[in-house]
């Protein structure tokens, strides 16, 4: 399995999947936020969570809208994390968690457990020993470089962390973005591999992985699960990468280069911006097709023919 995420990743690489598309970086970002978030039965949409991000107000549960800002500003920090350091660890869980528990960038002073729904997966272990053992595995970390993949180093970390359970909340968006910095040491691409998409779909699993890791004592069926769910993800990516380079129209690229990202437009702005007079050629042969292959989005999904709506690139 190893080999085979090697080989996609290298696909993904060669041509050059995210340089040219930002979108589909962006995306891919909000993909892997909103899912992260609904594991943890946060209850907005994709929607919703793309609308807090892009600064627009979002009615709904606070708490919920402020997890959707925490975690976007934190999956920023990507690039600067060291997934070997402490001191990152706890500014990144403080990221996450800010305005959300008392305990934010702190190790959780009481007993914790790993719940699914309401079956208890297992009791982590006593606060006291969260210190030395976070510390331990952090260590192990750095001790692994060069000497164990990355892919099984990440796997082994995530289920090690969520075993520990080293926080008050936020454990399993903490492992899940974790996986991905020590992933993205190893390629950059991984960044914006939406991981957390595929772990989303298959919860039930994801925690079955957890539970039997557990009762077995080591993590041989969590690094399967794992890898498994990026292999299926690394197809789906080369998938949409494919589809963008072989549909993508000269009117979608006309209508892409018009467009400022994340900018919302009428109808008229864009036909004006085109040159065009007819609606109905803008519909069919630019915003359709482009709509289609998840390039532009409607503002208001739900109700394609209003007055209100707005495209955004």
């Amino acid at each position: 399995m190893v080999s085979s995420i090697s080989e996609k990743v290298g696909k993904i690489t060669t041509y050059k999947g995210f340089e040219a598309r930002p979108y589909l970086r962006r995306n891919n970002r909000i993909r892997s936020i909103h899912s992260s978030l609904k594991i943890e039965a946060n209850s907005l949409s994709l929607n919703e969570v793309r609308d807090v991000i892009n600064g627009h107000l979002v009615p709904g549960n606070q708490k919920e809208i402020q997890e959707v800002k925490n975690a976007y500003a934190a999956y920023e920090k990507i690039p600067e994390i060291n997934p070997s350091s402490i001191t990152d660890l706890k500014k990144i869980h403080g990221i996450m968690t800010y305005r959300i528990i008392e305990e934010s960038g702190k190790f959780r002073s009481g007993d914790e457990g790993v719940f699914s729904g309401d079956k208890c997966v297992f009791v982590a272990p006593p606060p006291h020993m969260v210190d030395s053992l976070t510390r331990d595995l952090l260590l192990w970390i750095k001790q692994s470089e060069g000497k164990l993949h990355p892919l099984i180093v990440a796997a082994v970390f995530h289920y090690e962390f969520v075993f520990i359970h080293p926080f008050a909340d936020g454990n399993g968006r903490m492992a899940r973005l974790w996986h991905t910095v020590i992933l993205r040491r190893w390629r950059k691409v991984f960044e914006f591999i939406p991981l957390e998409s595929r772990i989303e779909e298959f919860q039930g699993k994801y925690y079955d992985a957890i539970a039997k890791s557990h009762t077995n004592g080591n993590s041989d069926v969590f690094i399967e699960f794992m890898l498994e769910m990026i292999d299926q993800i690394l197809d789906e990516v080369i998938t949409q990468i494919n589809k963008t380079n072989a549909e993508t129209s000269e009117y979608v690229k006309r209508l892409l280069d018009i467009m400022e990202y994340d900018v919302p437009y009428t109808s008229n702005d864009i036909l004006r911006r085109l040159g065009l007079k007819s609606k109905e050629t803008l519909r069919k042969n630019y915003l359709n097709p482009a709509i289609e292959l998840g390039l532009v989005r409607m503002s208001l999904p739900d109700k394609p023919n209003s007055r209100n709506q707005r495209y955004v690139k």
